[in-house]
């Protein structure tokens, strides 16, 4: 196990002990029965649905150990209600080439490009914490270094 602070907001942590309580409930009860099931198809040696059974177990014993030792290096990090000014929790509706994209600020744990919430350590995060309205950050890409003007912060 690493020392290592991880960073996350409370709602971030909050989500992360509801899946690692799920995982424990629900979904390791299943996979130890699947295993049983079927180890009681016979020979184990040939037995493909025996052989996933176990492997899907050992992937769901390692995402338990992984969830259980990031909640427990974890800190939780102080979110912002600040309006005038970029921090953790604030979402950041930013200008670039003409288009407009909403980014919300998380702990690296949490960052999900997909939801658009991104990591306060990203190079993008980075450069918004602390930044305000009408403000311009300049961030480095591998296509080149892209400039982004803050129009919201919520």
């Amino acid at each position: 196990m690493r020392n290592n602070k991880v960073n996350l907001t409370l709602t971030g942590y909050n989500e992360l002990a509801a899946e690692l309580a799920d995982l424990k409930d629900n979904k390791l009860p299943a996979a130890i029965e699947r295993v049983a099931t079927a180890r009681a198809f016979g020979d184990l040696s040939e037995n493909a649905e025996y052989h996933s059974a176990r492997d899907d177990h050992a992937a769901l014993v390692g995402k338990i150990e992984e969830l259980t030792d990031i909640l427990a290096r974890s800190q939780i990090i102080q979110t912002t209600t600040s309006k005038s000014q970029v921090g953790v929790g604030s979402k950041v509706t930013v200008a670039i080439n003409g288009t407009t994209h909403e980014f919300t600020i998380v702990g690296e744990w949490e960052a999900d490009p997909a939801e658009k919430k991104i990591s306060h350590e990203s190079p993008l995060g980075k450069a918004l914490i602390g930044k305000a309205v009408g403000d311009k950050v300049e961030v480095s890409a591998p296509a080149g270094k892209v400039i982004y003007s803050i129009k919201e912060i919520a």
